[in-house]
């Protein structure tokens, strides 16, 4: 088992400031909100936050999907909203908020969208810190 446990302390030493270790989302999966806002009519805006909170305030013209609801959401989604020339953007309340990350990842493994689908930095608090 020491043999076994040797390789591993060695990688785990060397790879330590390679490997973000704390980040669920890699970095180009996130867009900030001025790039985001540049896409202009060419984004699709989907709200991962709960129905309650996308009722309160929103992204103009977003989408609301989440977990909460995510089959009856998602059916909509694909029905109504997605278009595939448009990217995506998920966003939920800030930046410790782990909605959007989920809901980006289902929309990729899933549903299978070839969009391009991103994540945006900061939530809600960045858009609404930038208006």
């Amino acid at each position: 088992m020491a043999l076994a446990l040797l390789p591993a302390v060695v990688e785990a030493v060397y790879l330590r400031d390679k490997i973000p270790w704390n980040a669920r989302v890699a970095e180009s999966d996130l867009v900030d909100v001025a790039t985001a806002r540049g896409w202009g009519a060419n984004v699709t805006w989907i709200d991962a936050r709960p129905a309650d909170e996308f009722e309160r305030d929103h992204i103009p013209g977003a989408v609301s999907l989440n977990e909460d609801s995510w089959s009856e959401g998602l059916a909509r989604f694909l029905g109504n909203e997605w278009l595939p020339e448009k990217k995506i953007v998920v966003y939920c309340s800030a930046a410790s908020c782990n909605l959007a990350e989920d809901v980006a990842r289902r929309l990729r493994k899933e549903a299978k969208l070839p969009n391009e689908i991103r994540i945006l930095k900061g939530g809600w608090e960045a858009w609404q810190a930038k208006k």
